[in-house]
């Protein structure tokens, strides 16, 4: 996904200072931002104008001390073609000089009334999720009790049906057939739908629907991190399957690995009562208590108390 300077202001509220509809359009190849501290004293050995530079206090301070001369000088040299925008925190005065050297190698000039390290904290969130590389994954995403469940499984084992059973049962769709998720850092994977496939669901026999028009707005969610994973597989009687809840696996997603838990399916079995027990047991899990545990712990002292009576 690109994302534009003109993307950038409207999300973070920035002002536009000075920019030319085509200047606005220019694309921010980075999520790194640039506090530009060393460069005002004329050190560019390390400097990296791809970068969006952010201006705070300590930095317009800096500035404002200097001669008209050597600001402009300063400012510049900065300001390279390939800059996206500068950006002034805080509601601080705009220098002439930094508009005029910005006119000169064509940069946007954007201001903001937001403290400088919250804006920063805001941009980079925003640029490091548009930015992130995506992985499409074949599966159903959901937000169940607030929790991203990604339900996957065979072609045909009813993933968008079960979906479909979730969100009358009150949960919330992310995305269907198609998730494209991220990495957000090395421990929180995200995933969002497809544009052309946002808020619609296929359902064998009956086509394509539009949850939001069909359910209203509460029942889907443009996205969500992903925390569980459900694999969906057709019941084999041969089969082994996990009986206790301490033989579940991991799956790994754009570096990030979250727990998989396998349910079998057959006819005459609630799947989404399945997976909302599942869900809130991970939870659980989460929140420090494992049922598993507490069942092996009774069993122990069960045959702990059986071994001292036959004794």
């Amino acid at each position: 996904m690109s994302v534009t300077v003109q993307m950038l202001v409207d999300k973070v509220k920035l002002d536009v200072v000075y920019g030319t509809a085509e200047l606005l359009q220019k694309t921010i190849a980075t999520a790194d931002i640039s506090r530009p501290g060393l460069e005002m004293t004329g050190y560019f050995d390390y400097y990296a104008p791809e970068r969006i530079q952010l201006l705070g206090m300590k930095e317009w301070s800096y500035l404002t001390q200097m001669t008209s001369h050597n600001r402009y000088s300063v400012l510049k040299e900065m300001f390279k073609t390939e800059t996206p925008a500068v950006i002034v925190a805080r509601s601080l005065a705009i220098p002439e000089e930094m508009l005029k050297a910005a006119k000169e190698k064509g940069i946007a000039v954007l201001q903001s009334h937001v403290p400088t390290s919250r804006l920063s904290g805001e941009m980079s969130w925003y640029l490091d999720s548009c930015l992130a590389e995506r992985t499409s994954v074949h599966g159903v995403l959901m937000d169940i009790y607030g929790m991203g469940v990604l339900i996957q499984g065979d072609s045909g084992i009813g993933k968008s049906e079960t979906g479909l059973e979730l969100v009358k049962r009150g949960h919330r769709l992310v995305a269907d057939d198609r998730v494209d998720v991220y990495a957000k850092d090395e421990e929180t994977l995200w995933g969002e739908p497809a544009e052309i496939l946002r808020h619609l669901l296929e359902i064998r026999g009956v086509g394509i629907i539009d949850v939001m028009s069909l359910y209203g707005a509460s029942a889907v969610k443009d996205s969500s991190q992903v925390q569980l994973s459900i694999y969906l597989e057709n019941f084999e009687k041969d089969k082994i399957f996990d009986r206790l809840g301490n033989g579940n696996g991991e799956v790994e997603m754009s570096g990030v690995k979250i727990p998989r838990v396998r349910i079998p399916v057959k006819t005459g079995r609630n799947v989404s009562v399945v997976i909302e027990a599942a869900a809130m047991n991970y939870r659980a899990k989460q929140m420090g208590y494992d049922a598993t545990k507490t069942f092996e712990d009774r069993l122990t002292h069960l045959i702990g108390q059986n071994e001292v009576r036959n004794d």
